[in-house]
C-alpha cells in the first residue's frame, strides 16, 4: 500500500526555511493535520549554531503557531536564561509539525505520535537541519533522539554524548523540558533543571557560543 509522507509536499531543490514554512502549511503527509488547528514550524535565524529540536507542539503551540511557548517552554527560557542564551539566536522546532491530541472533558491531552508518523514528518527536519546548517542539534527528549540517532538510542543511557549528525553538524540529546515539568518533588525538579542546564551548556560549548 502506498505510504504518503511529507516528501510529497517538499519544495523541489534546496530550500530556504522561510519556503519551508510555507509549503509545510500544506502538507498533508501523516493524518494529524485534520486535527490540527495549523501546522507549527521551527522558528529561529536561517544560520543558527545550535537547533534544539523537540517532540511536537502542544496546545498552546497549536493554537498560536509558535514552537515552545507552553509549560515546556517556559521552563526552557529559564534554563536559556540561566545560560545567558537567546531564543532569537537559536533555531527551535520539533520532529512532528501537527499537535497529536485526546479529548478529555474540555482538554486536549499530549498523545505520543507514531513512530511512522515521526518518519512520515522527518523530510521537514532533514530540510530544516539543511538550510540551517547548525554546528550543533540537540534532541529534547526520546522521539527526537530516536528520530536522528536510531531507535536503540536511549537518553536515560546516552544523553549528553556527541554524534556525528547530517549535513556535518554534531548531534547530542537530553531531556525534554516537559518531562522536569511533571517532577512534583521539587527538590527532584531542581535537580533535573540543573542537570538540563548542563547538558545545553555542553551544547553551547560545543557549538562555539
Amino acid at each position: 500500500m502506498h505510504r504518503v509522507s511529507a516528501q510529497e509536499f517538499m519544495p523541489e531543490g534546496r530550500s530556504s526555511v522561510r519556503t519551508l514554512k510555507e509549503a509545510a502549511k500544506h502538507c498533508r503527509g501523516c493524518d494529524l493535520y485534520a486535527n490540527a488547528t495549523q501546522t507549527v514550524f521551527g522558528k529561529g535565524p536561517a544560520e543558527a549554531a545550535l537547533m534544539l529540536v523537540g517532540e511536537q507542539p502542544g496546545d498552546a503551540e497549536d493554537q498560536t503557531g509558535q514552537p515552545f511557548i507552553g509549560p515546556a517552554g517556559k521552563l526552557l527560557d529559564r534554563a536559556l536564561k540561566e545560560l545567558d542564551l537567546q531564543r532569537e539566536h537559536l533555531y527551535i522546532t520539533n520532529v512532528v509539525k501537527h499537535f497529536k491530541w485526546e479529548p478529555r472533558g474540555k482538554l486536549r491531552l499530549h498523545k505520543n505520535p507514531s513512530a511512522r508518523e515521526v518518519a512520515a514528518c522527518r523530510p521537514w527536519l532533514e530540510a530544516e537541519i539543511a538550510a540551517v546548517q547548525p554546528t550543533v542539534v540537540v534532541c529534547l527528549g526520546a522521539t527526537a533522539a530516536r528520530a536522528l540517532l536510531g531507535a536503540q538510542f536511549r537518553v536515560t543511557r546516552q544523553r549528553g554524548e556527541l554524534h556525528p549528525g547530517p549535513n556535518g553538524c554534531t548531534v547530542t540529546a537530553t531531556v525534554h523540558p516537559s518531562s522536569i515539568v511533571r517532577i512534583r518533588d521539587q527538590k527532584e525538579r531542581e535537580q533535573a533543571v540543573n542537570r538540563f542546564v548542563t547538558d545545553l551548556r555542553a551544547a553551547r560549548t560545543c557549538a562555539g557560543l
